[in-house]
């Protein structure tokens, strides 16, 4: 029996579940979206390549390629010969300037906002360091940040921002011992809506996930899932996060905390410098994250109170860095061989905020224990090093509104108010 690929199947698939029929609108907004998709994986394609990889008619996808360049979000780069007969075949490839997302990354200590393209490149970058402000007062900074990345956006492509996504953490009230914070203000955040503050204050459309959702997304749209669509994703930064990706869309779960790797039960630390906990056991956050490093270069008298002063810290302390490093991988192959085990997932990706010469020494440490733990009959998962490094959650929360607007979603095909490439961009030119 011949199989298609598993992203086209879902047109049959999804159809039972809806009650009814699909439209000839659904499967066209559907179709719309597998060719930006295929034509992001193969970078540069012709129109029959586009066809042959999206298991459609060459017909349907002249057309729908015809639709997608009056758009703007598809563009020609080039003729190819294929042979020695014949008309030379149109190279196509996505239109960078297309479409753009803003990306709103909060964190305990931080406040970035990001411009990103169709394409990936971040355009422009706020940065606001320092211990998070008051909701209120985080909201008239976002708010201008947001006004400039927009004025940015309209100087290369008026009309063209299709939304704002926000990464934060949820509960950023919470587990404040362990990552050795005292500010007040954080809990009043439990108590704030910041997605719904934003939207009564701009008038673009606002998309709010978990922190590590956000940059297992950016990872899925613009970096390695181009490769494959199934991964779990950790990012170490000053906590630890994690999405999940399963049938090339993320899983959100009930209460939007799917692949939240922070709280999955551990072993308590070996290290001197992480107090025991009450009941012998620990959670990942005290020992996979960048929290749990400076505490243990503190330890060692370096100076190190926040992400700025971790790459000097690391250089004038390398034995308090090996010990944690240790602690930090023995911490992490329980989780990672569970999430291999329950969700059958091939690959791990993980990033950070730890520099890459620690990222890698961190991934190739994983991989040799790994190795010795896995059981009879059955292969670790494969590991990456992530794509976008510390910016990862700006990039990702930017990715959010991209994604929902123009990936082949099973949404697409199961809700008829679903948004197609060509309404997302007529509201934001409007």
């Amino acid at each position: 029996m011949v199989r298609r690929p598993r992203e086209t199947q879902g047109i049959m698939a999804q159809a039972p579940n809806t009650g009814h029929g699909l439209t000839s609108a659904q499967i066209r907004r559907y179709h719309h979206r597998i060719v930006l998709q295929r034509l992001r994986r193969l970078g540069e394609a012709s129109k029959a390549d586009l066809a042959r990889a999206a298991a459609l008619t060459n017909t349907a996808v002249g057309e729908i390629v015809a639709e997608l360049q009056e758009l703007g979000l598809v563009t020609v780069v080039g003729k190819r010969y294929e042979g020695q007969r014949g008309q030379p075949a149109t190279i196509l490839k996505l239109h960078p300037m297309g479409a753009y997302g803003i990306g709103v990354r909060l964190d305990r200590n931080r406040i970035e906002t990001a411009l990103v393209d169709l394409g990936g490149r971040i355009v422009a970058l706020k940065d606001h360091e320092g211990p998070l402000p008051p909701p209120q007062e985080a909201l008239d900074i976002i708010c201008a940040d947001i006004a400039e990345l927009v004025a940015v956006a309209n100087r290369e492509a008026p009309g063209r921002v299709s939304g704002v996504g926000i990464g934060r953490p949820f509960n950023l009230g919470s587990w404040l011992d362990k990552l050795d914070l005292k500010t007040s203000n954080l809990r009043q955040w439990d108590e704030f809506d910041l997605a719904a503050a934003l939207a009564a204050r701009i008038d673009l459309d606002v998309h709010e996930e978990n922190d590590g959702t956000a940059a297992a997304i950016g990872e899925l749209f613009h970096g390695h899932g181009r490769d494959g669509v199934d991964f779990a994703y950790f990012f170490i930064g000053p906590a630890i996060g994690g999405g999940l990706v399963l049938d090339g869309d993320y899983r959100r779960g009930p209460n939007a905390n799917a692949g939240d790797v922070a709280m999955i039960p551990v072993a308590a630390s070996s290290l001197a410098a992480v107090p025991a906990p009450p009941s012998g056991r620990d959670i990942l956050l005290s020992r996979a994250s960048v929290a749990s490093l400076l505490r243990q270069l503190r330890y060692h008298g370096a100076k190190a109170d926040n992400l700025a002063d971790l790459q000097a810290a690391m250089a004038t302390h390398p034995a308090a860095v090996d010990e944690w490093l240790f602690d930090c991988v023995s911490a992490l192959v329980d989780p990672i061989m569970t999430a291999a085990a329950f969700l059958d997932v091939p690959r791990i990706i993980i990033d950070g905020d730890l520099g890459p010469e620690l990222l890698a020494r961190l991934v190739d440490y994983l991989r040799i224990r790994l190795a010795t733990v896995a059981p009879e009959a059955r292969q670790p998962p494969e590991l990456q090093i992530g794509t976008f490094g510390p910016t990862a959650g700006a990039l990702g929360a930017a990715s959010l509104p991209l994604f929902i607007h123009f990936a082949p979603r099973p949404q697409v095909l199961t809700r008829p108010d679903a948004t197609s490439p060509i309404k997302a961009l007529d509201h934001a030119r409007t």
